[in-house]
């Protein structure tokens, strides 16, 4: 993503009607998954600083995030080039209806 482009996110946070409720100010945390891994115990054991630990995605696969259990979407990661140090984001390509119940 270049210095200056509006992301996907920000891009519906400003087309989205916002309700005004006291819980839209709330931060929350989402979590984004890249990736399982499965070694085994002994494996995991020998685990020491500078191990490298496979997971069952590779780079260009999308990555899931979440909000506590809930799946919220879908992305690709990107870093993003700023003045300072380079930073891991996502550009989110799938939005669950967070309306609809399930």
């Amino acid at each position: 993503m270049k210095t200056g482009e509006k992301s996907q996110m920000d891009n519906a946070t400003a087309t989205a009607p916002e309700k005004a409720t006291p819980f839209t100010s709330v931060p929350i945390e989402i979590t984004v998954s890249v990736g399982r891994a499965r070694p085994l115990v002994r494996d995991l054991l020998q685990l020491a600083e500078g191990s490298v630990l496979a997971l069952d995605k590779r780079l260009e696969d999308p990555v899931e995030l979440y909000v506590g259990e809930k799946l919220i979407g879908v992305g690709v990661l990107e870093v993003v080039d700023s003045d300072g140090p380079s930073q891991l984001a996502v550009r989110l390509t799938e939005v669950v209806d967070l309306q609809s119940p399930s």
